[in-house]
């Protein structure tokens, strides 16, 4: 058939409509209202994300079948000015087919480590992608591609959760980090250049941005290797992290960009860096950037710009490929203002600058942020979702801790916070910070005149409780039986 076939303007409003769907970002409400406008059917209970997309897949292969009756299956069949609309639903159908065969790829993956998984389900979508009319090399790299969307969003879901607005905005803007944000423009000039894109993370210390960086480098594209049956890459093994504050600057150099034998005194045998360890289907984060010298950045700087390096001792250049990610919970413009981070080594890493937000915020935006969170940590401690622990640790929760608290370790001390109660029963919140306010607020009610017995006795208790960690040592300290320690240690929550 001549490639002149054209769509009736139903079916072009429809297949329109798929489009767009695809194109909007999974994390935009924005994909919901478009796939409500394409099928009436759709549910608010299918409304959930990982669903929305193959809520559309029944009225899909309708459409495509009636179609195929009309001889048109295949991408050549269709005017060009509808060929893109039939491209784009063609690549829908057979990514849906397969999307749970792509989960439990990732899930063998995870479980298999190191070794790259099989993937037995490979040529089957290839010869669907073939019978659509898309070329060999095409089916091949939408078949990595296909991998690649279903792994983003399966780190950037499961790791970041949580429905305040910051949150929600944090998973979108890590998926425009991995695809940009126009789809079409990566699928057809980005795929294979992302390693020019960096990406800059800020927010205080525990928010969350290891595992905002993770998501971003476990869903870098890793093609398919035809003879082996699987991906050149494992994912696992893609992402590469180091926390540069542990490291003296003497041997931040030689962790980032390997050394010779001989180097130096205690280099008795070569070492590779993570620069070269980093493949080029791979990204490196670089956590606490801030805390580097200008020295070690102007050799960063150098590296992002001419992408080689020199191990240290050697005199022969190597090339890095891969992708950078930095972190750093000190505050980027001040760190500018004062000369402790140069000007053109921050414009290097800020293709994209991602702030994740603090707990005490996600929590303001939305009270039951923090029952969401405590519900992901408790089924990740016990291996399974229980309403009890969850009740019984939020309970704890409120019991010991004001209702303004302000959780200065954010989602990392949540998580310990989890830990505490699971293993003793109570949680006081942080020491340092809580006895601060305490003897702040302690020492202006004392000048104000303004300090109840009562209060004395229960602000007493606690500075002890603090420091020792017992009602039995408090009451021994103030010669209160433990039950009275305990009541006023109570009168201070």
């Amino acid at each position: 058939m001549k490639a002149s076939a054209s769509l009736d303007r139903e079916d072009r409003n429809f297949f329109t409509l798929v489009s767009r769907a695809i194109l909007t970002n999974p994390f935009l409400e924005e994909r919901a209202n478009v796939l409500a406008k394409t099928v009436p059917s759709f549910t608010p209970e299918s409304k959930r994300p990982e669903l929305r997309l193959l809520a559309i897949l029944p009225a899909l292969n309708e459409r495509i079948g009636q179609l195929e009756q009309k001889g048109l299956s295949r991408i050549k069949h269709f005017h060009k000015v509808d060929r893109q609309l039939l491209r784009d639903s063609f690549l829908l159908q057979v990514y849906l087919q397969f999307l749970n065969k792509f989960d439990e790829l990732i899930r063998n993956q995870l479980s298999l480590g190191e070794t790259p998984a099989e993937v037995p389900f490979a040529q089957q979508v290839i010869a669907q992608l073939k019978a659509r009319g898309f070329l060999d090399h095409e089916c091949f790299r939408y078949l990595a591609l296909f991998y690649q969307l279903r792994r983003s969003y399966y780190f950037i879901s499961q790791a970041l959760v949580g429905e305040s607005p910051s949150m929600r905005m944090l998973r979108l803007s890590l998926w425009n980090s991995v695809f940009t944000s126009d789809v079409r423009t990566y699928d057809q000039h980005l795929w294979n250049r992302m390693e020019d894109f960096s990406t800059i993370l800020l927010g205080e210390t525990g928010t969350g941005k290891g595992s905002a960086a993770a998501a971003i480098g476990r869903s870098g594209f890793i093609p398919f290797d035809r003879k082996k049956g699987r991906f050149t890459e494992n994912f696992t093994e893609t992402f590469i992290a180091i926390n540069l504050s542990q490291y003296p600057e003497s041997l931040i150099e030689s962790e980032l960009f390997g050394h010779r034998k001989g180097a130096f005194t205690g280099a008795v045998e070569h070492h590779k860096g993570l620069f070269e360890r980093c493949s080029a289907h791979g990204s490196l984060f670089l956590d606490e950037i801030g805390d580097i010298s200008i020295t070690v950045q102007i050799k960063l700087l150098q590296i992002l710009q001419e992408r080689i390096f020199t191990p240290v001792g050697s005199r022969s250049q190597k090339r890095f490929a891969g992708r950078v990610i930095a972190a750093t919970n000190q505050p980027i413009t001040e760190l500018r203002k004062e000369g402790n981070f140069r000007d053109d080594f921050f414009y290097r890493l800020c293709s994209d600058v991602i702030t994740v937000p603090t707990l005490r915020q996600r929590i303001e935006e939305s009270p039951s942020e923090l029952e969401q969170m405590v519900t992901l940590l408790v089924t990740r401690m016990t291996d399974q979702e229980s309403s009890k622990l969850t009740d019984m640790i939020l309970t704890t929760l409120k019991r010991d801790l004001p209702p303004d608290y302000t959780w200065p370790g954010n989602v990392r001390e949540l998580e310990q916070a989890v830990r505490r109660i699971l293993l003793t029963g109570h949680y006081y919140g942080d020491v340092m910070v809580t006895r601060a306010n305490l003897e702040e607020e302690f020492i202006q009610k004392i000048q104000t005149g303004a300090l109840e017995a009562r209060e004395l006795l229960s602000q007493y208790c606690t500075f002890l409780y603090q420091r020792f960690g017992t009602y039995q040592e408090v009451a021994r300290r103030t010669a209160l039986d433990r039950r009275t320690v305990k009541k006023y240690l109570q009168d201070m929550r």
